[in-house]
């Protein structure tokens, strides 16, 4: 009895809360961008760029911490000088921290993990070499956007750190720098 009047009680609180003009209401955005990523030293002396795009998912959980996930996919024609292609496609989630800057400026920074999957390339395994691979994979970075309506906005910025720990006959890891821009759908 005591958990069912708990229950009825804090959804009136809730609701309260929710109607209210200074609480904050749940709020996320959809983001699409293109992006480039810089490969930095995969196993390789030479470094290469790829390039592709990336949708994420974010929501906005109470003064600015949130969650959010990222699906980014790029592609390079030969990795270094080897001739060699690379399809990379990452699944991240994490936290994020928004800081809303004025009414149209706002920056984020996040920390997300998830998957890297390597494809149509060559990977070094103990039975000899395959064309896809997976692995696990963090990424750090953050963004800046500015609002123009109040609905979109324009990720003028986002950058980011990218780590993966695919096959690549030495170390098996990869860093990768990632620069995009791209639009921002509020909701």
């Amino acid at each position: 009895m005591a958990i069912c009047m708990l229950l009825l009680t804090s959804t009136g609180l809730l609701r309260a809360q929710a109607t209210s003009p200074r609480s904050p209401a749940l709020n996320g955005d959809i983001a699409v961008t293109y992006i480039t990523e810089r490969s930095l030293k995969a196993g390789t002396s030479d470094t290469f760029w790829m390039e592709g795009g990336s949708a994420e998912l974010a929501f906005n959980l109470i003064h600015g911490v949130g969650v959010a996930a990222d699906y980014t996919s790029a592609h390079a024609s030969s990795i270094g000088n080897s001739g060699v292609p690379l399809t990379l496609t990452v699944i991240t989630f994490g936290p994020r921290y928004r800081w809303r800057v004025d009414k149209r400026v706002s920056v984020y920074g996040e920390g997300l993990v998830g998957v890297a999957s390597g494809s149509n390339s060559v990977f070094p395994s103990v039975s000899g070499a395959t064309s896809n691979a997976n692995s696990w994979a963090w990424q750090a970075g953050g963004g800046l956007d500015f609002r123009v309506a109040p609905h979109l906005a324009i990720r003028a910025l986002d950058i980011g750190y990218v780590h993966t720990g695919l096959p690549n006959a030495t170390n098996n890891a990869q860093n990768i720098l990632r620069l995009g821009a791209g639009l921002a759908l509020r909701f």
